[in-house]
């Protein structure tokens, strides 16, 4: 029974350090340019799909969030570099305008920081 018991343990522990610290497959999306003007579709459900995006420099951009989660943790979307805490209304698409002026890696997260998101301007 100890053993049973001890093979359990070991086993939540592996499970818990692949959840937290294993690399896990990020959905990505590069933006077509289409009348010199780019969008991307993000969904909002349980975290954030496609998780990177990577948008033409100095090409007006727009990611479309649809929150499909009831969560109150994905409610806001929040980017820092930018200025932008946009809230997120449940099963509503909400625009938010990127600046692409400068090229570089730049984080968004919901409001409470627990899910993140990245756009990268090239």
């Amino acid at each position: 029974m100890k053993i049973i018991v001890l093979v359990i343990g070991l086993g939540l522990i592996a499970f818990i350090g692949w959840w937290f610290f294993g690399k896990h497959a990020t959905d990505e999306a590069a933006a077509a340019v289409a009348n010199h003007h780019q969008v991307v579709d993000v969904e909002v459900k349980g975290g954030y799909s496609p998780e990177v995006v990577t948008l033409q420099r100095n090409v007006p951009a727009t990611l479309n969030f649809t929150r499909k989660d009831a969560s109150s943790c994905l409610d806001r979307v929040v980017f820092s570099d930018f200025g932008i805490n946009q809230a997120l209304p449940e099963n509503q698409v909400e625009s938010v305008e990127i600046d692409t002026s400068t090229p570089g890696e730049y984080q968004w997260a919901c409001g409470m920081d627990m899910f993140h998101g990245k756009v990268i301007i090239k």
